[in-house]
């Protein structure tokens, strides 16, 4: 019988790895020589992947992010009027984030400092949400539900609006018990102002 052939070392199966070395070892400690052991691979292999223990950082924290875009992309192209839309997605990304920070905190703090170190990675993923916001914004100006001169100037305000239910510094209040009708009575306001 042939010995078992080992996997194909991937960028995926390494960001996996990567996760679980920062899982256990937290950002400070943990190194692409724990990744590779992990892995039961050289750290020569995982830097052919990625050239730099940053490039590898990013790419993790990329991938944690790309996460909940993912989950709310599906709900700006659904076919639901724009104001279900706009707070579907709010209460589908305060619900990923709460979610991260409640279940997983030891991975949420990594992520939360790999985060603040992967500044383009950040940029991008906001970029990608307001983007994303300023589409569902547009379609309501078309159905004559909003009222914006500018969608994309609107999205940036909306999301600035409601930072405190997604941006991981507010984590703490997010498990307060009134923030749920603190949630709803945010999004309710910013409705109001659409509709003017």
């Amino acid at each position: 019988m042939a010995p078992p052939t080992p996997e194909t070392l991937t960028a995926e199966r390494i960001l996996a790895a990567t996760e679980e070395v920062l899982r256990r070892h937290g950002p400070a400690k943990a190194t692409v020589v724990d990744v590779a052991r992990a892995l039961g691979v050289s750290h020569g292999s995982v830097y052919r992947h990625f050239r730099t223990k940053a490039a590898l950082r990013e790419a993790v924290t990329k991938r944690w992010l790309d996460r909940t875009t993912e989950v709310l992309a599906e709900i700006v192209t659904s076919g639901r009027d724009p104001e279900a839309r706009l707070r579907a997605w709010f209460a589908a990304l305060f619900a990923a984030k709460r979610r991260k920070a409640g279940d997983d905190p030891e991975l949420f703090a990594t992520y939360s400092v790999l985060a603040e170190d992967a500044g383009e990675v950040v940029g991008e993923h906001i970029a990608e949400l307001t983007g994303q916001l300023t589409e569902i914004v547009r379609a309501g100006v078309a159905q004559g539900v909003f009222t914006a001169d500018d969608p994309s100037a609107t999205a940036r305000a909306l999301f600035q609006a409601t930072d405190r239910f997604h941006d991981p510094r507010y984590a703490k209040e997010w498990q307060h018990p009134r923030v749920e009708g603190e949630f709803e009575a945010v999004l309710d306001l910013l409705m109001r102002g659409l509709r003017l």
